[in-house]
């Protein structure tokens, strides 16, 4: 069957959000990463600063953070509401256009699509450490030290709304070293998987 829709999620640094808008366009689809945001902040007044941090990390690196968040008196919190507006938009976009999305628990929203095609891109720290220093620059804290909280973060905000381990293997049908591959290789690789999807 084709795949309509595909999901990267990835470890920060290692490329994904530059695998995901490459293979939007050699698709000749949208890529849903910062658009996304945009689209989140027209529709719920948020701040797209906001969305981009609560939309997928939780707000602390303890596996209970958010039992410490404040609650409206409905029991949501903004990053429960955020949460079931992030959901929805994403199911909306799904159903709208063949699309690529970067993260924020895609795979696990579409889960029940058949068309879906989820990826997960990683890569070694040290690795990794040395393209957020080329691509964000630096800063006070050090590279793998932003790696770790970024991915703890992350990690629980996804157990949090879904339940499932954060890159585990079996949440998605392929899984790539962009170490290894490099982003070119990364997309190319893909791209004949796809293919090779699409002939059966």
């Amino acid at each position: 069957m084709k795949k309509r829709i595909i999901t990267i999620s990835r470890e920060f640094g290692s490329g994904g959000r530059t695998i995901g808008r490459q293979l939007a366009e050699r698709l000749g689809v949208h890529c849903y990463d910062k658009e996304l945001i945009e689209k989140l902040a027209e529709q719920t007044g948020l701040a797209q600063k906001y969305i981009e941090e609560q939309g997928e990390y939780a707000p602390s690196m303890n596996r209970f953070s958010y039992a410490f968040v404040g609650r409206g008196v409905n029991g949501l919190s903004v990053s429960d509401y955020l949460w079931n507006e992030q959901r929805k938009k994403i199911q909306e976009l799904a159903e709208k256009e063949p699309c690529v999305i970067v993260g924020r628990c895609a795979d696990y929203i579409l889960r029940e699509r058949k068309d879906v095609f989820n990826i997960f891109i990683h890569a070694p720290q040290s690795e990794r450490a040395k393209r957020i220093v080329e691509v964000y620059g630096e800063t006070d804290t050090e590279p793998i030290k932003r790696l770790r909280e970024k991915d703890k973060k992350r990690a629980i905000n996804y157990k949090y709304y879904t339940e499932r381990e954060w890159g585990r293997a079996d949440n998605y049908h392929l899984t790539l070293d962009s170490s290894v591959f490099g982003i070119e290789g990364c997309v190319n690789l893909i791209l004949r998987v796809l293919d090779e999807i699409k002939e059966k």
